[in-house]
């Protein structure tokens, strides 16, 4: 069965979700992911569907005529500062629109905290029949594969899931080989870039010292097969789930246009798995 892809917000960022639905379908992707729970980031959009009536229906209008499946929507976070309540608002419209999953982060180290608000976040989700998938950075505070397994497995619930992306698992140390040891019941979907591998240190950026992990993740991955990731090995042993190529590049952006470089997005790594063989 030929694997099924995604296109992430964070792809072409600030791109509404109509234009992101459009340039999907345009560039072949077979779904879409949506950022409709904000960050508060400075000079990002905020498309807040359960908010806005009119941009609602537009999306639901653009989902509709582009024939464009929502997968999943973003960003379900556990912060200590941060109301999970206000969550389910954004989960009710999400699955109004055939959403089936959600995309979340921890970024606390007190497990106790985090375990409780993960489990509170699924029994929300699951009143909407939506999956929450839990992604580990290894700078945030579920850090890597076996971290994120214990969480979902102190959870206990059947809509929790671990999200591996393939940078981040790179950064974190995780191999194919680990990830193939893993029981499959764990995943239910991927992210799919590349970028450098291993733990990376401070680097020298236009005369500013800043930190090369934090800068790759938010402004400059790699196309896959471009990096030093062992993309193929951890996409062959997660078969059968969906990848959401979630690949900012603000270069390449702004040299190729925003369906420019999601449409290269796509097309490098379906070259690529088809290199290595692997479905």
């Amino acid at each position: 069965m030929a694997r099924k892809y995604s296109l992430a917000y964070l792809t072409i960022p600030g791109v509404n979700p109509m234009d992101q639905i459009r340039i999907a379908k345009e560039c072949g992707y077979d779904y879409v992911s949506l950022r409709t729970i904000p960050m508060h980031l400075p000079g990002e959009p905020e498309f807040l569907l359960d908010k806005d009536p009119e941009l609602f229906e537009a999306t639901k209008k653009a989902l509709k005529e582009y024939d464009m499946p929502l997968m999943d929507i973003e960003l379900a976070r556990v912060r200590p500062d941060l109301n999970i309540d206000e969550y389910e608002p954004a989960f009710e419209k999400a699955a109004e629109l055939g959403g089936t999953d959600v995309l979340g982060s921890i970024w606390t180290r007190d497990k106790a905290f985090y375990v409780e608000k993960v489990a509170k976040i699924a029994e929300m989700a699951k009143k909407y029949g939506l999956k929450y998938n839990v992604e580990f950075l290894p700078w945030a505070g579920v850090r890597n594969l076996q971290e994120d397994i214990t969480l979902i497995d102190t959870v206990g619930m059947d809509n929790v899931f671990v999200m591996v992306d393939t940078l981040h698992a790179g950064r974190a140390g995780v191999t194919g080989a680990e990830l193939a040891r893993t029981p499959k019941k764990y995943f239910n979907f991927m992210h799919l870039c590349d970028g450098p591998a291993g733990p990376d240190g401070d680097v020298v950026l236009d005369n500013i010292k800043d930190d090369l992990m934090l800068y790759t993740a938010r402004e400059a991955r790699f196309y896959v097969g471009e990096g030093d990731i062992d993309i193929a090995s951890m996409v062959a042993a997660i078969p059968d789930v969906p990848l959401s190529i979630e690949l900012p590049h603000l270069g390449h952006i702004k040299e190729f246009g925003v369906q420019g470089h999601a449409q290269r997005c796509l097309d490098t790594a379906k070259a690529y798995f088809a290199k290595h063989g692997v479905e």
